[in-house]
Parts: C-alpha cells; sequence; structure tokens
C-alpha cells in the first residue's frame, strides 16, 4: 500500500474531530452572544433599577 494513503488517513484520523469540535465552538459562542443580545434588550426595555433613578444634573453637588 502506499505511505500517501496512511497519510490521508492519519489526516483524516486528527482533522475530522477537530474541525468538527471548531465548528462546535463557533455554533456554541454564536448562541451565548445572542442570548446575551437577548438578556440585554430585554433589561433595556425593562429600564433596570441599577440605575442613578433620576437624569444626569437634576441633583444637588452637595446631595451626596
Amino acid at each position: 500500500m502506499n505511505s500517501s494513503y496512511f497519510s490521508m488517513l492519519d489526516m483524516a484520523i486528527a482533522g475530522v474531530p477537530a474541525l468538527a469540535f471548531g465548528i462546535w465552538q463557533l455554533v456554541s459562542v454564536n448562541r451565548e452572544i445572542a442570548r446575551d443580545k437577548l438578556a440585554k434588550a430585554k433589561s433595556l426595555e425593562s429600564e433596570s433599577p441599577e440605575g442613578a433613578g433620576h437624569p444626569v444634573g437634576e441633583h444637588r453637588l452637595d446631595d451626596r
């Protein structure tokens, strides 16, 4: 048997799992980004209570 067949088989054994893992990671990261964007959009809609509660500049300077 020709040695090039063995090298092709070796590349396939190592390359297919590596390529599959890379694609899986890409899909996973894209899903996480989409979830984060959705959560951020929902939090912006409900006006998060974490904010100052008043517009900037509408408080006294000695009100600390």
